[in-house]
């Protein structure tokens, strides 16, 4: 009874670490995005600073002249909203490392 059980448990173990794989792929792919909407945000604002031109914002389908620097101020904002988000999602993919890790040595150790 008590290997079954071991079993069992071994088995419920290789399950949650499966589960923790796809956890930190969701991770990578949204990590990644994000670090695309930093990369643009960051070339919207140099562009920005280097233009002489009018500024202007897409709003739904329309195309609104703004000033350059409510919009500096806006983009600067999301530079820094999106940066703490990927601040966060890089701590919940190390705690997430983290447990996967602990676990894979469990596991390894009780199928030896």
């Amino acid at each position: 009874m008590a290997i079954k059980k071991s079993e069992q448990d071994s088995q419920n173990k290789i399950a949650e670490l499966q589960l923790l794989h796809q956890r930190l792929n969701i991770f990578g792919q949204q990590k990644q995005q994000l670090q695309i909407q930093l990369l643009e945000t960051d070339n919207a604002l140099k562009e920005l600073e280097t233009s002489k031109a009018p500024a202007y914002k897409l709003i739904g389908d329309l195309l609104i002249e703004k000033n350059p620097g409510d919009l500096k101020k806006e983009l600067s904002d999301r530079k820094d909203d999106i940066s703490m988000r990927v601040k966060s999602l890089e701590s919940q993919e190390n705690k997430t490392k983290d447990k996967a890790m602990a676990l894979q040595k469990e596991v390894a150790a009780e199928l030896q």
